[in-house]
């Protein structure tokens, strides 16, 4: 049996949540209201949030006067959003490889939300179907890590501990992997998570945007949308169509 791949667990597991509890609807707020304020897309447009999570950047937007979709993976996930649904905010697990039956003004995938997969062959479906979910003159976002400022500021070792729970973080990159083991115990039970992302670059994107059909536009370097430097930069902020 081909073992589970590491996002499909850990994304589903609450452990996830409470380790990384800091990143609340506030943050979320803050960072696509000065978003969209940028991007200039109208009220009421449609936009389609991949790789959704919970739904905090999708709410957000949906409070701002968009029509949302968002989607997801885990089912734990969107069971949660789906609390939070109204007339124009709805939620769905599906495959971010396989592109919706419509299309959308604004695609958004964000917070490192992309290069999970073994296979670069599924990555570029990620990024065909987000071609394809996008309306004509339609704009895309796709927020990543800055592998650079990874590589140079990356912490191998540290403990967390949130809500009693001390997690054990270790942390390794090399040219193809930005890799995370997390390692706690809990009434006695020992769990080991992983968390694993491609160490890809702005040159790795601009060739896979290329195989998809789309082209970066403005790149930003922080939540702030600060002008992007590829040494100090801590994100990597692409907008694109």
């Amino acid at each position: 049996m081909a073992k589970q791949a590491w996002f499909k667990s850990w994304f589903d597991s609450k452990y996830y949540h409470i380790l990384y509890s800091e990143r609340n609807d506030l943050e979320a707020k803050k960072f696509v209201g000065k978003l969209m304020k940028t991007l200039a897309l109208p009220k009421a447009a449609s936009l389609l949030d991949v790789a959704c999570g919970r739904g905090r950047h999708a709410r957000n937007l949906n409070e701002l006067g968009y029509d949302v979709t968002g989607i997801d993976l885990s089912m734990k996930s969107i069971f949660y959003a789906k609390a939070f649904e109204n007339q124009s905010l709805r939620f769905q697990q599906y495959d971010m490889r396989k592109a919706m039956d419509c299309n959308f003004d604004g695609v958004l995938n964000l917070f490192t939300s992309f290069g999970y997969f073994e296979d670069d062959t599924d990555s570029l479906e990620t990024l065909h179907a987000f071609r394809k979910n996008l309306k004509p003159g339609g704009v895309g976002v796709l927020d990543f890590l800055n592998t650079p400022w990874v590589a140079k500021n990356l912490v191998p070792a540290e403990k967390i501990i949130k809500k009693g729970i001390s997690f054990d973080i270790k942390r390794n990159i090399d040219k193809r992997w930005i890799t995370k083991e997390i390692s706690f115990e809990v009434d006695q039970t020992k769990y080991q998570f992983q968390e694993r992302v491609r160490a890809l670059t702005l040159k790795d994107f601009e060739d896979w945007f290329a195989k998809a059909g789309l082209q970066i536009e403005t790149l930003y370097g922080d939540y702030e949308l600060s002008e992007y430097n590829p040494l100090s930069s801590k994100r990597l902020i692409m907008i694109v169509q």
